[in-house]
């Protein structure tokens, strides 16, 4: 059974700067990409950042250059590392492992930016 732990959120004034660890446990078989969305309140969910299986990386207008996707094939880990965070980032970050066949989510960690 494939599990997802998310944990590394917080709460940091504008400007600050977190990590958000994403630990997979399990096997996924057809593994496509992997990625971090977030909710704000009363809002949809929004893509933040994507790595796809051979590298490539994708991140909304409003993260680039701020955030940096990344993993650690060793430890099933997948990191999201948030620079100069802002008010507007305040939301429930959720990871989310992709295979061929289904969608896995984790339970989410929340992140507060206080001006």
């Amino acid at each position: 059974q494939v599990q997802l732990v998310e944990s590394g959120g917080g709460l940091v004034q504008a400007g600050g700067s977190l990590r958000l660890s994403c630990a997979a446990s399990g096997i996924i078989f057809g593994f496509k990409d992997m990625g971090w969305y977030r909710q704000a309140p009363g809002k949809q969910r929004e893509l933040v950042a994507t790595l796809t299986r051979g590298g490539d990386t994708n991140y909304a207008d409003s993260v680039e250059g701020r955030f940096t996707i990344s993993r650690d094939n060793t430890k099933n880990t997948v990191y999201l590392q948030m620079n100069s965070l802002k008010p507007e980032d305040t939301g429930v970050y959720y990871c989310k492992i992709s295979s061929i066949s289904r969608d896995y989510w984790g339970q989410g960690t929340q992140v507060t930016v206080s001006s």
